[in-house]
């Protein structure tokens, strides 16, 4: 699959790249994409909730009444959980959402994302480039170049670049990763998918593995 490489003023120049079949024109599986999606989203979870038990709550520990003979039913502490004020009973506890899946599940996962923006014509293909320092308004410029202004876009860089990041932190519908960290999530979350000429050689390295 051969694309046009733009550059920053959203020119073709004269250059194209080989978008490989077996990465960007794969027989999607929608059910993949589901699982995927889903441990994305699980981890970023906290998983901090918690209530207070009866060994945890405020109140003393003696028993309210003797056993038996007072024609009442028996009771505890003032801490049991039937009590107001007394613990919880099953409350939640911290823990991770997190589950494993398959390496090949997940790279099953990001070829179908990627086929889909494919067919889509969502992917487009840019030179590599820098900011000189982190300018919000240079960002906003590649945008209007890019006719993406409207679209919520995704920058997949090849490696990690600070300027780049911070230039774009403001923008509610700009997002940067690196090629390594791509992800099905983070294909799927995006209108547009604008790929560094040289993320391009990364991410059929990261389908080697």
């Amino acid at each position: 699959m051969q694309v046009e490489v733009l550059n920053t003023k959203g020119k073709k120049t004269g250059r194209t790249v080989e978008l490989p079949e077996e990465i960007f024109g794969a027989e999607p599986n929608d059910h993949v994409i589901y699982l995927a999606v889903k441990q994305f989203l699980a981890a970023q979870r906290q998983g901090t909730h918690k209530v207070k038990t009866r060994a945890e709550v405020k109140g003393a520990s003696r028993k309210l009444h003797r056993q038996k003979g007072t024609g009442g039913s028996r009771k505890g502490n003032i801490r049991n959980p039937l009590y107001k004020g007394g613990g919880t009973i099953f409350g939640p506890k911290p823990h991770s959402y997190n589950f494993k899946l398959n390496k090949k599940v997940k790279q099953l996962a990001r070829k179908s994302a990627l086929t889909y923006k494919a067919s889509e014509n969502s992917i487009l293909v840019l030179e590599d480039f820098n900011f000189e320092a982190p300018k919000t308004k240079e960002m906003v410029a590649l945008q209007n170049n890019l006719q993406i202004a409207e679209k919520k876009a995704l920058f997949v860089l090849p490696a990690e670049n600070n300027n780049i990041y911070l230039s774009s932190r403001n923008l509610q519908d700009v997002s940067v990763v690196t090629a390594s960290e791509l992800s099905t999530y983070h294909i799927l979350n995006a209108k547009t998918l604008i790929i560094c000429e040289g993320s391009v050689a990364k991410i059929e390295e990261a389908f080697k593995l």
